[in-house]
């Protein structure tokens, strides 16, 4: 703890650098490892915006809201069979939750909260029941993995659905330009073979868009801004965990590794910047080469 509170205090004379590695990696445990697996959180989605590097490159970004993430419940080896933690998000009103419900989150001494999710971690990542996740969770630069179900589109053609070319716009072709057109064959077999792409409903089916860059973290407002598109609408609930294509050194520039382990601590939190912008490096994209 005295080793923890003396590189604060160097943060706080040092006047708090842009970089992340003075606050990140002074509050980092020895023991993560490469084949750490660190809880996910639940965000809410706020929304589409912008970021500009400093050559004046525009990064469109989603911005993610973590509202009031808390350990619920802790999953062993030999209670259930695999490690994990069910991590509740938003408080919602008492009165509101069935009693089966509202004794579950009354035994592990939380409000109830409107949505739990449960995320596999290693053993070694293990956090007590009660504890906070906030945006500091993440770091910038490094890259995480967005679920969450997909726009709901209703019925819709099988242009619309899958892509297809439709009918010919001449030669005869009569309030048909948009239909799907044969979908048998002839007397044998005389079908219509099970999965054939025809219209029906579309969205709302859970996706996952991987390795998304973690442009930004804003700790007083708990939002992380993200680089790219995230499936879902706006205020739709978002899973998001480390991502698992980029394990060991690639989840995150080498200047911020270890990642917060098991989670970021608060004494480190309150010391950092309100904002933590990641870098982008490289040279300027405007400039002809030879």
């Amino acid at each position: 703890m005295a080793s923890l509170l003396s590189s604060v205090r160097v943060g706080l004379r040092a006047g708090f650098s842009t970089e992340c590695r003075t606050f990140v990696t002074a509050a980092q445990p020895a023991t993560w490892t490469h084949k750490s697996v660190r809880t996910g959180v639940i965000a809410r989605k706020k929304g589409m915006t912008g970021m500009w590097d400093e050559w004046g490159v525009r990064i469109p970004v989603t911005v993610l809201q973590i509202e009031q993430n808390q350990v619920v419940q802790v999953l062993n080896e030999e209670t259930h069979g695999y490690t994990a933690l069910q991590i509740g998000s938003s408080n919602r009103t008492p009165k509101n939750v069935t009693n089966p419900v509202l004794g579950h989150f009354e035994k592990a001494g939380v409000e109830p909260k409107r949505r739990l999710v449960e995320f596999r971690i290693t053993s070694d990542a293990v956090l007590p029941v009660g504890t906070e996740l906030v945006a500091s969770h993440f770091v910038p630069g490094q890259f995480v993995d967005c679920s969450a179900p997909t726009m709901g589109k209703g019925f819709q053609g099988a242009m619309k659905k899958y892509g297809f070319g439709g009918q010919s716009a001449t030669h005869g072709t009569s309030v048909t330009h948009r239909s799907l057109g044969s979908t048998g064959q002839r007397k044998d077999p005389g079908k219509v073979f099970k999965g054939k792409k025809m219209a029906g409903r579309m969205g709302g089916n859970q996706a996952t868009v991987q390795s998304l860059k973690v442009m930004k973290v804003d700790k007083d407002l708990n939002l992380i801004y993200v680089k790219g598109c995230v499936p879902g609408v706006d205020d739709q609930y978002i899973k998001v965990r480390d991502a698992v294509k980029k394990r060991g050194d690639k989840i995150a520039p080498a200047d911020v590794l270890p990642l917060p382990f098991p989670t970021a601590d608060p004494e480190v939190v309150k010391a950092m910047p309100r904002e933590l912008v990641a870098k982008t490096g490289g040279s300027d994209p405007y400039v002809m080469k030879e």
